[in-house]
């Protein structure tokens, strides 16, 4: 094993070069680019979009804000760039601002390495180590940020000119690192007038008392479009002097939406049930969340986030396991009656544009789901001819379902309702008692919202005829 350098005199015998971090995630990027390694790993659906902008970005060397509607990704995208550091770098050991042996930005490691010179001791800090971030509220103050006089060094006897009386804040101590921002508009404003120095002069200024501060440090935030505006909570200044704006998005397809769901959900597992998801009730929960974006009874200035999809897909799971535990079921399979457990984890996550009795939450999110098992019923069965044989079955009969009936009872009526067993084989489904109870509920339910089939609800169970 190499042992690394512990001061500055071995730093320097070894040849080792200290980038800027900029200059430093421009060298990572341009390897990853030229080996073909994956640039943001667990970023899915920014391929084509949003991605290549970043890199555009970080080979310029530029600042970037992030713009865009909550759950896009944005905060995940910035802690990304951390892997564009290198895994780790020197710094003057006891220096408060994470300071380059090479180059010491505070009168503190100045005097440290006039005093020590090459035996001036360095340690090596991680790449985490070197990323920080702050959530932007109202209450955040330019001290908090940048840097306040601390009233006990005064008190010490040191004077207000000296710089060491300086306590410093968030950015200061992101030196050599990444500094995060998020919601940055809402700063107010002297707050954001306080970062025009740090961002552009590289310089700071304190009760009064102005420090250059040539600090190294690559600046990123976030910023929801409706705020990000000269209409909104951020004022141009400071706009201005973010190089690289770069705008998210949602999915723009089912298919990543469904993708990065199961990347994401984390579903609880039962000790002895094994749960099973189909394809089509994967289809339905990202429908969900396609169908709340294009509502005009939702707020869309406020966005649909994808975290809607991730908790729909858990709450389906938790409410089949549920089942399983109640019916002592080895295998379980969320079905249309399990549905309304989505109810509660979309209804915290979507701001109505009306508040009423005809548009209550419970209403709203109802429709949604109607809508959506009818979409995704009718990209398997977009012509009902070939469930005739099925529908004309019920014209004698009917069926009953329940989200507490047994999985094995629905296999009676698959064997006795004439073109049923043909309709689930077209759903591409595994051959368990459970798959087939959730086949068979999506293919009634389907019909029954193409006006084919009746539908009533007694005591808990469904009957369709």
């Amino acid at each position: 094993m190499i042992k690394k350098p512990s001061t500055l005199g071995e730093l320097r015998a070894s040849e080792y070069r200290v980038l800027s971090v900029k200059d430093e995630m421009r060298k990572n990027l341009v390897s990853k680019l030229r080996s073909g390694d994956t640039v943001f790993p667990g970023i899915i659906g920014y391929q084509d979009s949003v991605i290549p902008r970043i890199e555009t970005a970080v080979l310029a060397g530029h600042d970037m804000v992030f713009i865009g509607e909550r759950g896009q990704a944005k905060s995940r995208l910035i802690r990304a760039l951390t892997g564009l550091l290198d895994e780790e770098t020197p710094i003057i050991k006891g220096s408060e601002l994470n300071e380059s042996p090479y180059s010491p930005v505070s009168k503190q490691a100045r005097a440290i390495i006039q005093e020590y010179g090459d035996e001036t001791e360095i340690e090596w800090i991680q790449r985490m180590d070197r990323y920080t971030e702050k959530l932007a509220t109202p209450d955040v103050s330019v001290a908090d940020l940048i840097g306040e006089v601390d009233p006990i060094k005064v008190a010490e006897g040191r004077y207000l000119s000296d710089e060491m009386t300086i306590h410093f804040g968030l950015i200061p101590r992101s030196n050599r690192g990444i500094f995060a921002i998020n919601e940055l508009p809402d700063l107010i404003e002297k707050v954001q007038v306080g970062l025009f120095n740090v961002m552009e002069e590289k310089d700071i200024q304190i009760k009064g008392y102005k420090i250059r501060l040539p600090l190294d440090i690559c600046l990123v935030a976030t910023a929801n479009p409706e705020d990000y505006t000269n209409r909104g909570r951020i004022i141009t200044p400071l706009k201005d002097r973010f190089q690289a704006q770069i705008s998210t998005h949602y999915p723009k397809t089912r298919e990543i939406e469904i993708e990065i769901m199961e990347q994401e959900a984390e579903i609880g597992t039962v000790d002895g049930i094994k749960l099973n998801v189909p394809e089509f009730i994967k289809k339905i929960i990202a429908e969900i969340s396609f169908q709340a974006r294009d509502s005009d009874e939702i707020n869309q200035l406020s966005g649909v986030s994808v975290r809607t999809t991730i908790a729909n897909y858990e709450s389906l799971g938790a409410a089949a396991s549920k089942r399983g535990i109640k019916l002592n079921e080895r295998e379980v399979t969320p079905r249309i009656t399990d549905l309304g457990a989505v109810t509660a984890s979309t209804g915290g996550k979507i701001e109505l544009e009306y508040l009423g009795e005809d548009s209550s939450e419970q209403a709203v999110v109802d429709k949604l789901v109607k809508r959506s098992v009818k979409s995704v019923f009718d990209s398997y069965f977009p012509s009902l001819e070939e469930l005739s044989e099925l529908i004309e079955s019920f014209e004698h009969g009917y069926v009953e379902v329940s989200d507490t009936m047994a999985s094995e009872d629905y296999m009676q009526g698959l064997s006795e309702v004439k073109g049923l067993k043909k309709c689930i084989k077209k759903l591409d489904i595994g051959q368990s008692p459970s798959e087939i109870a959730s086949a068979v509920e999506f293919a009634l339910e389907g019909l029954h919202l193409s006006n084919k089939l009746n539908k009533e609800n007694v005591g808990g169970t469904i009957i369709y005829k």
